[in-house]
């Protein structure tokens, strides 16, 4: 599978859609991060100590086999979300910073929308 490599062309999804392309290399992205466990294994790695965790580390967070876990790493690592390093037998894991800022910034609508934040993740608000 091919890297997801920059979304330079993205800007937030209410200033202007998507093409074809854009879209089908997000929809990659958002599938990996679909997963509860890979979501799971984002937030622990983003926010370890030093910014990266060792594959032992994440194992032990987990109720699943090693053989799972290095399945969602790689399917992470073939999205463009995170990178890894190999020191003796470990290997560590680090989120990829430029992708976290690339979706942060497609998913900030909030200058389209007028500032309004009214309804979150909840759904509660906002009366739509």
């Amino acid at each position: 599978m091919e890297l997801l490599g920059t979304l330079e062309c993205c800007s937030p999804l209410a200033g202007e859609p998507l093409d074809t392309g854009q879209a089908v290399r997000l929809a990659r992205v958002f599938k990996a991060l679909g997963d509860p466990v890979r979501l799971r294994i984002v937030s622990i790695v983003a926010s370890h100590a030093g910014g990266e965790a060792c594959v032992c580390d994440l194992t032990a967070s987990f109720d699943v086999s090693q053989p799972t876990i290095s399945h969602h790493l790689k399917v992470l690592k073939q999205v463009g979300l995170l990178t890894s390093e190999r020191r003796a037998s470990w290997v560590y894991y680090r989120i990829v910073p430029e992708m976290m800022a690339e979706l942060s910034a497609l998913l900030d609508v909030s200058g389209a929308l007028g500032g309004s934040r009214e309804a979150g993740i909840s759904g509660q608000g906002g009366g739509r």
